[in-house]
């Protein structure tokens, strides 16, 4: 199993101190501190850290702003850690990506399973996203097949059946998928 690098992000130096302390006793790898959001997302892009803490009040972009900005580069865990429990800044929370919301002063007793429990999570939506991906494109295939289908039908008199069966052979003998085969025949019907 490999060490988490963790990414450590507030404006405190004695909470980023004690924070360390703890995720090191824990078996976690530090691989990183900043004081700023703006130093937060320079960080994350260049150490790629498997998990980020986060402090939502902080100099300059908050740690909300921060989560968002570094979601939209390379998707990564945050655990957000806060002193305030304002509804309005868990809902930004929510919308930025966030996965976790710890409250301070935090025991160490809470940092583990909020950690493996922001991970399964953040597991499952990459699994979730990588499926729709595959749906997609899964469906934008099969609607190219049913319009060169169609045209196959009405150019050579082919049933369905048989229309499919020719735009299956084709990409056999190439040895291309069939959606290609599919945008070859949509593209020849457009010229």
């Amino acid at each position: 199993m490999t060490t988490l690098r963790v990414l450590i992000v507030d404006d405190e130096a004695i909470i980023r101190m004690g924070l360390r302390a703890m995720l090191e006793e824990k078996g976690y790898q530090v691989v990183g501190e900043a004081g700023d959001g703006s130093r937060a997302v320079e960080l994350a892009r260049l150490l790629k850290p498997d998990l980020i803490f986060l402090d939502i009040k902080m100099p300059g972009m908050d740690g909300i702003e921060t989560a968002a900005t570094i979601m939209q580069d390379r998707p990564t865990p945050i655990i957000l850690l806060t002193a305030y429990s304002d509804r309005n800044l868990i809902n930004r929370a929510k919308e930025a990506g966030v996965l976790a919301y710890l409250m301070k002063p935090f025991k160490e007793a809470d940092l583990v399973p909020t950690i493996e429990i922001a991970l399964a999570r953040f597991q499952e939506i990459q699994a979730l996203r990588r499926e729709v991906g595959d749906l997609k494109e899964t469906l934008e295939t099969r609607k190219l097949v049913e319009r060169a289908k169609g045209i196959l039908m009405k150019r050579y008199g082919l049933s369905e059946e048989e229309a499919f069966q020719r735009i299956q052979r084709q990409s056999r003998n190439l040895r291309k998928p069939m959606k290609e085969i599919a945008e070859a025949i949509i593209l020849a019907e457009e010229i």
